[in-house]
């Protein structure tokens, strides 16, 4: 009878380009470890020496559906992976179904390596109090300008600030509660921050 070696598990692989200029950045889940390659430099950080993962939703202007998760070492050093992939000066695309399977399998791993990294989602707490505070007063801002045209009886103004106000709320609504501070576990990993 004859010794077989336990199979090793299929690495899951990401790639995406941060910019137009310079290559990608490439990311593997290995049995040692995640393996990434970033501008010329490359690494293998064991699972168990993450320490630490924030998952967040970053909207820019050539993507609205952007995710991004923050991957940082214990001895140091953090990996940003973005969810989209620059394709041409006009086109950035979205790669939503590998990010979220290379994340999943990630947390999967890190777990299963016994890994106590401080996983958090959305912005930090200050970050967030200070959008909430500008949000209020830009609230009551709106609200006053409202009233004053509503006053004056400059309708085509009223109805350009409830326009606003409404787009305004539909923009910035779905950043803010995506992006609410919170823990997480690998068992739960917050799929509104998934794509």
């Amino acid at each position: 009878m004859q010794d077989s070696e336990p199979e090793a598990a299929p690495a899951t692989s990401y790639a995406y380009k941060a910019s137009l200029i310079g290559s990608a950045h490439r990311f593997e889940l290995t049995d040692e470890g995640l393996s990434w390659h970033i501008a010329g430099r490359s690494g293998v950080w064991r699972y168990d020496e993450i320490s630490a993962i924030r998952l967040s939703f970053r909207p820019v202007s050539m993507q609205q559906h952007r995710f991004r998760a923050d991957v940082s070492h214990a001895g140091g050093g953090r990996i940003a992976i973005l969810s989209t992939s620059w394709q041409t000066a006009a086109l950035m695309a979205p790669q939503d179904r590998g990010f979220r399977d290379f994340l999943v399998e990630l947390h999967a791993r890190m777990a299963k390596a016994g890994s106590r990294a401080e996983l958090t989602a959305g912005l930090g707490r200050k970050t967030y109090a200070a959008v909430l505070a500008f949000l209020a007063v830009l609230a009551v801002a709106m609200t006053g300008l409202l009233i004053r045209a509503l006053m004056i009886g400059e309708f085509a103004g009223v109805l350009f600030i409830i326009g606003f106000a409404a787009l305004f709320a539909w923009q910035v609504g779905g950043f803010v509660r995506r992006n609410r501070p919170q823990s997480y576990s690998f068992e739960r990993v917050p799929r509104s921050l998934l794509p």
